[in-house]
């Protein structure tokens, strides 16, 4: 466990202080409060109410019917567990079509206790929705590679970047959100050396699923990381670390240890 999670909560400029200081930063989703405090007591820097909720506690085939209802509702039984750990929030599928709506929903998941919101993609539109929110003191992750809530137009969950021109307009893609004002990023299912690449670009830190060890921190879905079926396909990335963590909180601090140490992700969950 680090220091700084023993020490006092996690706040948004220390994560840049902490890509500054090489530190690695370690992610995982939550949906309840019982799990809530297993993860801000094992080591978890970040807590991510994601809208894979919508996947592995509502038994969709997407996240695209997650509401911002549901998102809110999750975060505030989440928030109430966590007391170092730095809670984000994802905007769900086209809560964030306009600035205005967004905002709105940023409002109502920083009021339920988020400390930062997630969107994803760097589409003029999305750029000038993170511009907006950012100009309005609401911190924004970003999130780009595989974004799931594309899955439709990208005709299933592949990965992203492979090819020369895909990988430059990805590289570009988080200069671009960085300028717009996010101030973390996460690259999920991007190769290996593109993520390296886009986070030594970056002066925000990057957070990795699917992508390698080069990026500044890596997130994994909670369901995932303990090895329960949810009825979906294992992507490559995952990795069980209950079969050796022994229990919930060991597979935690398995896990927040595998990151800080870099002997996770090795090369058999990552893309070449």
């Amino acid at each position: 466990m680090s220091t700084q999670a023993e020490s006092k909560p996690w706040t948004v400029p220390a994560l840049a202080e902490a890509k500054h200081d090489g530190r690695k930063l370690v992610m995982l989703t939550c949906y309840d409060n019982s799990f809530a405090r297993i993860l801000d007591a094992n080591g978890v820097d970040l807590v991510l109410v994601g809208d894979s909720l919508g996947m592995v506690v509502q038994g969709h085939d997407s996240t695209l019917p997650v509401s911002v209802e549901a998102m809110v509702y999750h975060t505030r039984i989440v928030g109430r567990g966590l007391r170092h750990a730095l809670l984000v929030s994802d905007l769900p599928f086209q809560s964030d079509a306009t600035p205005e709506r967004a905002l709105d929903a940023s409002v109502q998941l920083l009021q339920a206790g988020a400390e930062m919101v997630k969107l994803e993609g760097a589409s003029a539109n999305k750029l000038e929705v993170i511009r907006y929110l950012a100009e309005r003191d609401i911190p924004v992750c970003a999130h780009l590679g595989l974004t799931p809530q594309s899955v439709l137009k990208f005709g299933g969950y592949k990965v992203q970047g492979r090819e020369e021109k895909a990988a430059a307009k990805l590289r570009a893609d988080a200069r671009a959100v960085e300028e717009a004002g996010a101030q973390l990023l996460v690259l999920e299912c991007v190769p290996t050396s593109l993520a390296a690449a886009i986070t030594a670009d970056l002066s925000i830190p990057t957070i990795g699923i699917g992508a390698g060890p080069g990026c500044d921190g890596q997130v994994l879905v909670l369901h995932d990381l303990l090895g329960l079926d949810t009825g979906h396909r294992k992507p490559k990335f995952v990795k069980d670390f209950l079969a050796e963590g022994g229990s919930v909180a060991g597979a935690v601090r398995a896990y927040a240890q595998a990151v800080r140490d870099g002997s996770f992700p090795d090369q058999a969950h990552s893309y070449a």
